[in-house]
């Protein structure tokens, strides 16, 4: 029987069985030269027969020597084998540990006071950003991973409660196309009080764009709007969005579908 090789991004972990021969390599190392086929069973959650069949298996690969009944020896192969899953697990272990768990319990947030690293903080949500302040007083808490000073970006870890603010929402103008009068058939001063009353100002087709420029407003947002313009709210911003008719559909369907509240506001001459 031609030797396996257990190469891949996952070496020992691609298949239940390339681990499992992992485990009773590892079990037969320990225990060697009488090996207990029941106790190896019993230790890594097989049969006493599916044992058996691996030790097979393993002599018939090379991996394991056979010296009688109950005496098996693990050969230069099958440590050389240990050694290259063994290595590959430990390179797969400080993947996950550095860059997917870390990236994972480790946020940033915009520090509002004097922090230092290890110090607690509490967390709050202010125009869309999280904030972090020095002391455990508010109803979300974390800890500092770098120090900060006010205005600055901070790392936070090991949190615990929850950061409470209100979901934004967003109004809606709906657009004509330009055949059917445009930019031109909306109330300008009526957009531009809209735009007054919410933080960002989001524009959708190019009937947009130019109701915008004639109103004098500034768009926060042009590019990416379904997506941007619910994320925003997401965050507790209120959003006007412009939307030409021909655009409306695929942003309030994004809204809907995220539970985002909206209103499509009337602003025809």
């Amino acid at each position: 029987m031609a030797k396996e090789t257990d190469s891949g991004e996952f070496g020992v972990l691609r298949s239940k069985r390339t681990a499992t021969r992992y485990q009773i390599l590892v079990e037969i190392a320990e225990r060697q030269p009488a090996v207990n086929q029941q106790e190896i069973a019993d230790a890594i959650g097989i049969t006493a027969q599916a044992v058996s069949d691996y030790l097979q298996d393993l002599v018939e690969q090379g991996f394991v020597n056979k010296h009688g009944r109950g005496r098996y020896e693990v050969t230069k192969e099958g440590v050389d084998w240990l050694i290259s899953q063994t290595d590959g697990l430990r390179e797969f272990v400080s993947h996950v540990s550095e860059d997917v768990i870390g990236q994972v319990e480790t946020e940033t947030a915009i520090a509002s006071t004097e922090i230092s690293e290890g110090e607690t903080v509490s967390l709050t949500m202010q125009d869309g950003v999280l904030r972090a302040m020095s002391g455990d007083t508010g109803g979300a808490t974390a800890v500092a991973v770098t120090d900060a000073t006010p205005g600055t970006d901070v790392g936070i870890t090991n949190f615990e409660g929850v950061v409470e603010y209100d979901l934004g929402t967003v109004a809606v103008v709906s657009i004509p196309q330009v055949q059917n009068g445009g930019s031109q058939s909306v109330d300008g001063q009526r957009v531009v009080e809209l735009g007054e009353e919410h933080d960002l100002v989001a524009v959708a087709g190019a009937e947009a764009v130019a109701l915008a420029e004639r109103t004098g407003l500034d768009p926060d947002i042009r590019f990416g709007t379904p997506d941007a313009v619910q994320e925003a709210a997401a965050k507790g911003l209120d959003v006007l969005l412009l939307a030409a008719t021909d655009a409306l559909s695929r942003h309030t369907d994004k809204l809907r579908e995220q539970n985002v509240s909206y209103e499509v506001v009337d602003a025809g001459e």
